[in-house]
């Protein structure tokens, strides 16, 4: 007899009669006389996450990656209007890389507080305000002032579209939505590298001030569609305790002064490491006192798995950035080759990343693309070592695809583990101090690219930034392989 067949008849039976499956396997008359108890409500299947919702939520989410982006080709025109140096334009890109890393958490907080249709309203109108601010005859420290408030409004995207698609899954019993966290990083990879061309372009066609204006559009339509679309904020479901104004100060502080030792790290500004030392005791005492803290260190504390997230997500994107950044130095400086042809040069890269990203939210494949991930890092780093100015440029081409494959995979698939990671409540400022670690390794690539080419990107400077890059990713890679966390969550 087939017990195979048996044992779903039964389960059959059980579905259709209300009984368990022992008694709908029993035999005799009792089995033909069943009749359920009450009448069976057919239970519906989860709604998908349908276009009215995700479309605000990558419109808000993709202001910030295009914002990083669309200045690369305006600093050196803004400079000659103001009549000054890559030194002092460098601040605007900075501006936006600072207050994104401290304004993410923040956010995050504010929407676990208010709610995340709140925020993403309130950040929309914060872009409009200040790009509108940028049309004005300020001075560069004014525009640095713009950049600044850009980075805090367009940060409010990511951690309230995470907050979003968290309570929607559970109204709806879903698990995982791997298909919209694979949309966001798909949605970001590709604004990033929008970001130069139309900048580019909106500069023949307007001047560098159309930068700014670009971003008045944007917003009203994140700002609309938020409206519209985006479900009003349950109030019950928020955290109604005060804001832990101080915490956000110290952090904000120390975090603040940790980024300026990395941008220009040196026997001579070491001081700051030690003011950052004090700041971060301070920040750890107050949060440890107030009974709702901005940073739940205790949580965090009793939460490996998520700070390895952050890990992971910090030392993949260190070696992304060393590469878009050092990489394209050299491929001018040493290789020669124009500004457009450096470019162009990175297109592979940047659609190997789409594609990784589009394959890679799937949860119960999350430990093998994450080691994937570090592989991928690490022979990318290796064959490093092996590039020079003879190099052939389709293997030059192939090296950045082999990058490609890491930034596309990173970003999706440490969100998923993100999202399984986090308790609800959480879910904003932990998504926040996710993107934080992202502009940290960010922040700390410009000092590996800084200290290994010095005054001129070189083949030997770019082999010593390949021997970096490969010791973090082994480091990586151990910190992956030998995580039981990852495996237990892909089991």
């Amino acid at each position: 007899m087939d017990r195979t067949g048996a044992g779903d008849d039964d389960a059959g039976r059980a579905r259709n009669t209300g009984l368990s499956p022992a008694a709908a396997a029993a035999p005799g008359p009792a089995h033909r006389s069943v009749r359920p108890t009450a009448p069976q409500v057919a239970t519906p299947a989860p709604a998908r996450i349908g276009a009215r919702l995700a479309i605000p939520l990558v419109a808000s989410a993709t202001l910030n990656p295009i914002n990083t982006t669309l200045i690369s080709v305006a600093l050196v025109p803004i400079g000659q209007s103001f009549g000054v140096g890559p030194a002092q334009t460098a601040w605007l890109v900075t501006a936006l890389y600072v207050a994104s890393a401290v304004g993410q958490p923040v956010m995050g907080l504010f929407v676990d507080r208010f709610g995340a249709r709140r925020v993403l309203v309130s950040g929309a109108a914060v872009v409009i305000v200040a790009s509108a601010i940028g049309l004005l005859p300020v001075p560069l420290g004014g525009l640095v002032a713009v950049r600044a408030m850009l980075g805090l409004g367009t940060c409010a995207g990511f951690p309230a579209a995470m907050a979003v698609l968290r309570k929607h899954a559970e109204a709806t019993g879903q698990g995982v939505p791997s298909r919209m966290l694979s949309l966001l990083a798909i949605c970001g990879q590709t604004v990033m590298v929008l970001g130069p061309p139309l900048g580019g372009a909106l500069i023949a066609l307007l001047g560098w001030p159309a930068i700014f204006a670009v971003n008045i559009p944007l917003a009203v339509i994140s700002l609309v569609l938020a409206l519209v679309w985006v479900p009003r904020d349950d109030r019950s479901t928020l955290t109604h305790a005060p804001v832990d104004v101080g915490g956000i100060l110290l952090f904000s502080a120390t975090l603040i002064v940790l980024l300026l030792f990395v941008m220009a790290p040196s026997v001579r500004t070491s001081y700051l490491l030690a003011i950052a030392a004090a700041l971060a005791a301070a920040l750890v005492r107050v949060e440890l006192r107030v009974r709702k803290p901005f940073i739940d260190l205790r949580s965090l504390g009793a939460n490996a798995p998520l700070l390895r997230t952050y890990l992971r997500q910090a030392l993949a994107l260190l070696i992304v950035y060393a590469i878009m950044y050092g990489y394209v130095q050299w491929l001018e400086s040493a290789r020669g080759l124009s500004e457009s042809a450096a470019g162009a040069l990175l297109l592979p890269m940047s659609a190997v990343a789409v594609l990784a990203a589009a394959v890679s939210g799937k949860p119960h494949t999350m430990r093998a693309r994450l080691i994937a991930n570090a592989f991928a890092l690490l022979g990318g780093s290796a064959l490093l070592l092996f590039v020079d100015t003879g190099t052939w440029v389709v293997a030059l081409v192939g090296l950045g695809a082999i990058f490609g494959i890491s930034q596309g995979l990173s970003s999706v698939t440490n969100q998923t583990a993100l999202y399984r990671q986090t308790p609800t409540e959480m879910m904003g400022t932990a998504s926040g101090l996710f993107r934080t670690s992202q502009y940290l390794g960010a922040m700390a690539a410009s000092a590996l690219i800084a200290h290994s080419f010095g005054g001129h990107a070189t083949s030997a400077g770019l082999h010593n930034l390949g021997w970096i890059l490969l010791v973090i990713a082994a480091v990586l890679l151990v910190v992956t392989v030998f995580d039981r966390a990852l495996k237990r969550s892909t089991a």
